[in-house]
């Protein structure tokens, strides 16, 4: 689940941090759709247009090992 937007990430992570670091990306696909201040205002957000479970939320960040949120986490 998620594995092609996580492997997305992975792939271009270094490009990604010089263009959204300290921000949360949303990942659909291998796109992203939107970044966001925080994880609770990415998500909310994405859910406005895509379905939970659908979408990945990522911190663009220096540090190891990277923070995954999946998109089926309610609060």
């Amino acid at each position: 689940m998620l594995e092609k937007e996580y492997q997305f990430f992975q792939e271009n992570r270094n490009s990604l941090i010089a263009k959204y670091s300290g921000r949360f990306i949303v990942i659909v696909g291998n796109k992203v759709i939107g970044d966001y201040d925080s994880f609770e205002e990415a998500f909310y957000k994405s859910q406005e247009s895509n379905e939970p479970g659908s979408f990945l939320i990522q911190e663009c960040s220096n540090n190891e090992p990277a923070q995954v949120f999946h998109s089926r986490v309610c609060f």
